[in-house]
């Protein structure tokens, strides 16, 4: 049964790939932001000699921070992490019956080829409900990236900005709310993604059904929130 797992990494991921790769606007004001120093020594890595790579063969791209670049990589991190933000929430949802009428499939009479999967079956309320919920935060992601940069934080880099010098293998250990620290949260997160998703693929368990499990049962099974 795909209904409650693959349904909610799914959309998330297509969020985090759409959001950006999309959502690129070309810059059209000049800002220049310091690169930020760290007092920890950052050593050479094979991440590090991929951004050198990919900066001399694709110079417009890396000029505005795409490929292995540290701007790609912190808001990939924030995907991922908005990610597990979202899988939590619909376990919530799920244990506590807030997904209405959750296993009942949607009619083709009533939604017409929206309500159909493949393979003659048909989508049913509680998937509806989570992709429709992603579509929303697809929309305020657009808006983000399209919008005016009010958090100081542009989805690419601008005209004059500096990327920030890469963090090698492992980033300074920071308590609070600093770059370093969501740096490595955001690792953390894209590793538990993955970690996830494969698991999922190989026991052919829902990705809930697995959060499930790496939790002791307090999502899904005996819920402590």
């Amino acid at each position: 049964d795909l209904r409650a797992g693959r349904v909610v990494i799914v959309p998330v991921t297509m969020l985090a790939i759409s959001s950006f790769s999309l959502s690129f606007v070309p810059p059209m004001r000049a800002m220049v932001a310091p690169v930020q120093a760290r007092a920890s020594v950052v050593t050479a890595s094979i991440f590090e000699q991929a951004m050198k790579t990919y900066e001399a063969e694709n110079p417009w791209m890396a000029k505005y921070g795409f490929g292995p670049s540290v701007k790609a990589e912190r808001w990939n991190g924030r995907h991922a992490m908005f990610g597990w933000m979202a899988i939590l929430a619909t376990g919530v949802a799920k244990s506590h019956g807030l997904l209405p009428e959750g296993d009942i499939a949607l009619t083709y009479e009533d939604w017409g080829g929206l309500a159909q999967q493949g393979m003659n079956t048909y989508i049913s309320k509680e998937r509806a409900i989570i992709m429709i919920a992603h579509v929303h935060a697809l929309a305020f992601s657009f808006a983000a990236a399209f919008g005016p940069q009010v958090l100081g934080d542009s989805l690419t880099l601008l005209d004059g900005e500096k990327d920030e010098e890469p963090y090698g293998f492992m980033p300074p250990l920071q308590l609070g709310l600093t770059p370093a620290a969501e740096m490595a949260n955001g690792r953390v997160a894209m590793v538990g993604l993955i970690s996830v998703v494969a698991t999922s693929a190989i026991t052919g368990m829902d990705v809930l059904q697995v959060v499930d499990i790496g939790t002791g049962g307090n999502l899904l099974t005996h819920p402590m929130f």
